[in-house]
């Protein structure tokens, strides 16, 4: 674990621009200590890279926080359309190098502006975003979420892990067990009414997820203060959708 300032200083980036990353709910720290210091691990800092390229690229935060949060946020896939990205911003910039060194040596004697031209860039941008956001469940979300401001977000972002904690309540029970079944319902119920209609299909893609290691399940263990959690919600969610 790395305190707030060893992470300014490995990332580049400021403390103050931490502290807001969190306020907004874009890098929420991993741990915070007894005298309340921010702490962040492997995966925070995985996280903060991910956000970094976006912002290397000219992506406001909003747009990276709901890309970021977006059901079907695939990380490699995204990271493919980043290195696009950026290999169209270095030949973007060699153009102009090229152009600053021929200006040099000749003079201004015939006028090009083609090197100025970001039409191929901003097309590629404009495609990528497109389909990050081009499930149902994506524009349900936006739609749904377009009036929240900083707090409205943190409550609902809350609120929606206090769900896990309430799993981790009944981690000694069986997930077929009613009360872990009623706890899936809560969970799909409040998926639906704050970000997407939440079908037996995405819970169960969901569940998947929960499960499959990384970041995702990494969160969920320790949001709900207990290791082995996202399993539990995983096969929980396999029985709920088998039964309904």
């Amino acid at each position: 674990m790395r305190t707030v300032n060893e992470v300014s200083k490995l990332a580049g980036v400021s403390i103050r621009t931490l502290h807001y990353y969190d306020r907004i709910g874009l890098l929420p720290p991993s741990g915070i200590t007894e005298t309340g210091y921010r702490l962040y691990d492997d995966t925070a800092l995985e996280r903060l890279q991910c956000i970094l390229l976006f912002r290397e690229l000219q992506f406001p935060l909003k747009d990276i926080k709901k890309i970021m949060d977006s059901p079907g946020f695939d990380k490699d896939k995204a990271l493919e359309q980043q290195i696009t990205l950026l290999e169209l911003k270095k030949e973007h910039l060699e153009n102009l190098i090229e152009l600053a060194r021929d200006v040099k040596r000749k003079g201004v004697k015939k006028l090009d502006f083609k090197a100025f031209d970001t039409k191929k860039m901003d097309e590629y941008a404009k495609e990528a975003k497109a389909r990050w956001g081009e499930t149902a469940a994506y524009k349900e979300y936006e739609e749904k979420c377009k009036d929240w401001d900083e707090k409205d977000a943190q409550k609902v972002n809350e609120e929606f892990m206090s769900l896990f904690t309430e799993f981790a309540r009944l981690s000694d029970l069986a997930p077929e067990e009613e009360r872990v079944q009623k706890q899936v319902r809560k969970l799909q119920d409040y998926i639906t009414d704050h970000f997407y209609t939440c079908t037996k299909e995405i819970l169960s893609g969901l569940g998947q997820m929960y499960a499959a290691g990384g970041e995702m399940t990494e969160n969920i263990d320790r949001s709900a203060g207990k290791k082995g959690t996202a399993e539990l919600v995983s096969k929980a969610i396999s029985v709920y959708c088998s039964n309904n």
